[in-house]
């Protein structure tokens, strides 16, 4: 994906808590601006710990291109698709 395709999800206002995923399948939750930094060659994800609302506890370093999609994440979880409700029925 394109820094700035990612970059324009971190400076969207009203921020909004979204979810990358990488090449790897690996999804990485971004609850907050500053668990993110992009650049042209590089982006930066902070971890953080498992049900914690600390600050990350580990940096994730990978190449732009690695970001495969990104899911706006709406009360904490990733909106639904209709093809969910039909496999979880």
């Amino acid at each position: 994906m394109r820094p700035e395709d990612v970059r324009s999800h971190l400076r969207a206002q009203p921020f909004r808590p979204f979810r990358i995923y990488l090449s790897d399948s690996a999804p990485c939750d971004i609850a907050h601006p500053g668990y993110l930094f992009v650049t042209r060659r590089e982006v930066v994800i902070g971890i953080q710990p498992t049900g914690s609302q600390q600050l990350p506890g580990r940096p994730v370093y990978c190449e732009p291109i690695h970001v495969t999609r990104i899911e706006v994440l709406e009360n904490g979880e990733p909106a639904r698709r209709p093809e969910d409700a039909v496999h979880a029925a």
